[in-house]
C-alpha cells in the first residue's frame, strides 16, 4: 500500500489491501508506541474497539481486538457504532486506545483502521509514522495473566452515546417530524434512538444493514431516497448519515438538499446568538462555497478556511480554542460536544435551532446564498502531481483571472482516494461547469499515468 497512513487513517480494500494481518500488525505496533509514550504506566491499558457495519468489519475487527490482546491491552469491542461514539467513548470512559474500524462513505469492499489517542483525538502524524515504523519488529511478549482481555459491550456503550447526545439540547423536539436515512450503516440504531430520545416523531430508512448494503445508493452521498420519504411523510426536515455518521446533510419540508455550508450557517448563528461561539468565528476548509463566507460576514461571524479533511479543521479549531468547524460534506464539529465530526450530533442541534425558532429549516438555510459551484472528481491520475506541473498550474491562474471577483478555482489532490478535485465557483452555474470541465481535461492531460 505504500504509506499506509492517509489523512484519515489507513484505508483500502478490504482483504487486498486493509488484511487481518495488517490489522493485527498495526494494533500491535500502535500499543507499542501508546505504551512506549507512557500512556499506560501506572494502570493496566484498556481500549475500545468499534466498526460500522461492513461484513469486512467483523473479521478486522477481531484482529485488532487479538493484536491488542497479545500486547497486554484490555478489550472493550462494542461492535456497530458510529466512529463519534467510539471517539466519545474513548474519552467518557478513560481508556487509552480507541480503534475504529471503518471506510466511512466509501463503497462497501472498502474498509480502513482508524487509531485514537486517549480522550478521543485522532492520533498526528508524527504518531502514525512511529506506528508504521515500528511494524514487524521483535518484540517481548506479555504471558500468562499479562495477557490483554477481550470482552464484547451488550449494548450499554450505544445507550451511553445516546444518552450524551440528547443531553447536549436544552429543550425535546416534541412536535418535530423529521426523516432519517441511517445509510444501513454504523448509526442505523443510536441514530433514530437519539432523534426519539429527544422527543421527535421519527421517519427511518435505510437502516436495515446487512454487512453488503452500506452506503449503497443511500446516505449522505445518494439523498435522494430521503428526499422523497421527506416529502411523501410530511416530515418537517430530513437528515442523512454516511457509513460511520460523522458526516450529515439534511433536507428542507419541500425535499430541497441542505449541504454542510448551510448546516454550518445555522449553528454558527445559533451559537453566536447562545454565546457559545467562541471569538465569532467559524472554521471551515477552502472548499466551502463563498456564499458562507458572505453569510457570515453579514452575520458578524469571522471565517478561518484550513486545507481539505477534518482533521485540518479540528487542528485549527485546537490552535485557536474555537467551537464550530466542518467541511461543506456535512462532517461537522462541535468541540464543546465532541472531538470529531458527529453526525447524529449535527442532526439533533439542527433539530433544535429549528424548533427554538419555530423557523423552517428552509428559512434557516437561507442565510447562505450559495454562488454556484461545481466540483469535478478526476480519478486515475497522478495526484501527487498536482501542485507542481506548470502548465496546469498556468491554466488555474488564467480561468482565475477570468473570474474576477465573482468566482474562484480550486484545485485539490483527494487524500484518501487517487484522484484530483477541480472546484470552480462562478456568477452562473454555465460558466462553472464550463470551466470545471476545461480545467478538469487539463488535469487529465497533464496528470495521466
Amino acid at each position: 500500500m505504500g504509506q499506509l497512513f492517509g489523512t484519515d487513517g489507513v484505508r483500502g480494500l478490504a482483504n487486498k489491501d486493509v488484511t487481518a494481518e495488517l490489522a493485527l500488525d498495526l494494533s500491535v505496533a500502535a500499543a507499542h508506541v501508546l505504551g512506549s509514550l507512557g500512556e499506560f504506566e501506572g494502570h493496566r491499558p484498556r481500549a475500545i474497539v468499534g466498526r460500522d457495519s461492513r461484513a469486512s468489519g467483523e473479521f478486522l475487527a477481531a484482529a485488532v481486538s487479538a493484536g491488542l490482546a497479545s500486547a497486554g491491552v484490555d478489550v472493550n469491542n462494542v461492535g456497530v457504532l458510529p466512529t463519534p461514539a467510539v471517539a466519545f467513548l474513548t474519552a467518557a470512559l478513560g481508556v487509552d486506545i480507541g480503534v475504529v474500524l471503518s471506510a466511512s462513505h466509501n463503497p462497501m469492499p472498502d474498509n480502513g483502521i482508524k487509531f485514537l489517542a486517549r480522550g478521543g483525538l485522532k492520533l498526528d502524524d508524527e504518531l502514525e509514522a512511529a506506528i508504521e515504523a515500528r511494524m514487524g519488529e521483535h518484540w517481548d511478549r506479555p504471558v500468562g495473566g499479562d495477557v490483554g482481555r477481550i470482552r464484547v459491550d451488550t449494548g450499554r456503550a450505544g445507550e451511553q452515546y445516546v444518552e450524551h447526545l440528547v443531553g447536549t439540547i436544552d429543550a425535546p423536539l416534541t412536535g418535530l417530524r423529521i426523516a432519517v436515512d441511517c445509510a444501513n450503516g454504523a448509526a442505523s440504531e443510536v441514530g433514530p434512538a437519539a432523534l426519539r430520545a429527544a422527543g421527535a416523531d421519527v421517519v427511518v430508512i435505510n437502516a436495515s444493514p446487512d454487512g453488503r448494503n452500506i452506503n449503497e445508493q443511500c446516505g449522505s452521498t445518494h439523498p435522494e431516497q430521503l428526499q422523497a420519504a421527506v416529502v411523501a411523510s410530511g416530515a418537517d426536515l430530513g437528515v442523512a448519515f454516511d457509513g460511520d455518521a460523522d458526516r450529515c446533510l439534511a433536507v428542507d419540508a419541500s425535499g430541497v438538499l441542505v449541504d454542510g455550508d448551510q448546516i454550518m450557517g445555522i449553528l454558527a448563528v445559533a451559537m453566536k446568538d447562545r454565546g457559545d461561539l467562541v471569538d465569532d468565528t467559524l472554521v471551515t476548509t477552502v472548499m466551502s462555497n463563498l456564499g458562507l463566507k458572505i453569510a457570515m460576514t453579514e452575520a458578524g461571524i469571522a471565517t478561518i478556511h484550513t486545507a481539505v479533511g477534518d482533521r485540518y479543521v479540528l487542528e485549527a479549531m485546537r490552535a485557536g480554542g474555537y467551537s464550530l468547524g466542518g467541511e461543506q460534506s456535512g462532517h461537522i464539529i462541535m468541540a464543546a460536544h465532541a472531538t470529531t465530526g458527529d453526525g447524529v450530533l449535527t442532526a439533533l442541534q439542527l433539530a433544535a435551532r429549528v424548533a427554538a425558532t419555530g423557523d423552517t429549516i428552509a428559512r434557516l438555510a437561507g442565510i447562505v446564498r450559495r454562488l454556484p459551484q461545481t466540483l469535478v472528481n478526476v480519478p486515475g491520475v497522478d495526484k501527487n502531481r498536482a501542485d507542481d506541473d506548470a502548465p496546469l498550474l498556468d491554466a488555474v491562474r488564467r480561468a482565475e483571472a477570468g473570474l474576477g471577483d465573482t468566482g474562484r478555482v480550486l484545485l485539490r489532490s483527494s487524500g484518501t482516494e487517487n484522484l484530483v478535485r477541480v472546484m470552480v465557483e462562478a456568477g452562473t452555474q454555465s460558466d462553472a461547469d464550463r470551466i470545471a470541465h476545461e480545467l478538469a481535461d487539463v488535469v487529465r492531460e497533464r496528470l495521466a499515468l
